[in-house]
């Protein structure tokens, strides 16, 4: 017959009325906000010039018999420029999957969003430090070690954004 003092304390989920709510556990759940921003530009700039003359005569004493003469010029002038923008805003809560021998928290979680039939992906990875959790059991993502963070659309929009087969082939070719 099992005991009324047993049923009342489960020392793995036993959490004191004084203790905070930040996550401490495997399986205890982490808000964190993504704030990401990033940005990228690049430019090249490349010309080339080449001119190449043979000419060859041919006499007989002082009376010119033939003259022959190639040449062959070429130019190139090439350049490009990307740049990229990325913003990121998001707030996702992630479960504990490890508790590292240092005390930090592997943390990992998913969320997916469809958006006028846009699907939508965000999945994250990451080390926290307990200390980088507030009292309201929230992380920034720019607190988090060791961070994966993918961001994912599927559908006709993000489909649109990408170029043709008959596109890559014919940059691959080099036309």
């Amino acid at each position: 017959m099992p005991t009324i003092g047993a049923s009342l304390y489960d020392e793995a989920t036993y959490r004191p009325l004084t203790s905070d709510n930040k996550a401490f556990r495997v399986g205890d759940a982490l808000t964190v906000q993504v704030f990401e921003n990033s940005s990228a530009t690049s430019s090249a700039e490349t010309g080339t010039r080449r001119k190449n003359n043979l000419n060859a005569e041919l006499t007989h004493g002082v009376r010119r018999v033939a003259e022959t003469g190639i040449a062959a010029t070429g130019e190139f002038d090439g350049g490009g420029r990307t740049q990229r923008a990325n913003r990121v805003l998001i707030t996702l809560t992630v479960s504990v999957k490890q508790i590292l021998p240092n005390g930090d928290l592997r943390v990992a979680g998913e969320q997916l969003l469809v958006v006028n039939e846009e699907q939508q992906r965000v999945t994250l990875e990451g080390r926290v430090r307990p200390q980088d959790v507030s009292d309201g059991n929230v992380v920034l993502s720019t607190r988090l070690a060791d961070a994966r963070i993918t961001y994912l659309g599927e559908g006709d929009v993000s489909e649109r954004q990408q170029r043709a087969w008959w596109r890559k082939l014919l940059d691959w070719v080099g036309m």
